[in-house]
């Protein structure tokens, strides 16, 4: 039995924190602003039903290992040291195009970019995603909004036709013919 196909987002996590203009605004506070990516790409890719890995580089920390940790749905990893989440995610887009899957990278980092394309997989700006995470977080507003509307009242009077309701409140107020 062949298994269901996942689609996958590799996010660099650096690269778009200090790509997009509401993060950039959190820099003071990096691990703020890598808590609000990850709060975004895990609704994101619950709405796109992807299997979303957002990775940051740890190649500057003495000692570091790779550190995966699943989040809110999703996968984060701090790539071990000496090595770039760059490296990583043209390894794992290789690795998973191989195996079937469809990924598509996050990423604003041309050479990045080109090296995915090859590798078989998609490339996504960070303008790109910021646009598309804009848009469904729109979607999903006016799809609320709709449905907060669409519940606030519906009275049998309504959706009735006028010789019923006419029966009916002639009942209610015992005027039987």
């Amino acid at each position: 039995m062949k298994s269901i196909r996942q689609d996958y987002l590799l996010v660099d996590g650096y690269n778009i924190i200090n790509a997009w203009p509401e993060l950039i605004a959190l820099k003071d506070d990096l691990e703020y602003a890598r808590d609000k990516l990850i709060e975004i790409m895990a609704h994101y890719g619950a709405f796109r039903d992807y299997k979303v890995i957002v990775v940051f580089d740890a190649h500057f920390s003495a000692g570091g290992e790779v550190e995966r940790k699943v989040v809110r749905g999703l996968t984060v990893v701090y790539t071990e040291e000496g090595e770039t989440a760059d490296s990583f995610i043209e390894k794992k887009a290789y690795a998973l195009v191989r195996y079937g899957e469809k990924v598509f990278v996050a990423t604003s980092d041309c050479a990045e970019q080109m090296l995915v394309l090859g590798a078989g997989a998609f490339r996504m700006s960070a303008r790109e995603l910021l646009r598309d995470v804009k848009r469904i977080n729109k979607a999903i507003g006016d799809r609320y909004t709709e449905n907060i509307q669409s519940y606030r009242r519906h009275e049998l009077e309504n959706r009735l036709n006028d010789d019923v309701v006419k029966r009916l409140d002639d009942i209610r107020h015992g005027r039987l013919k």
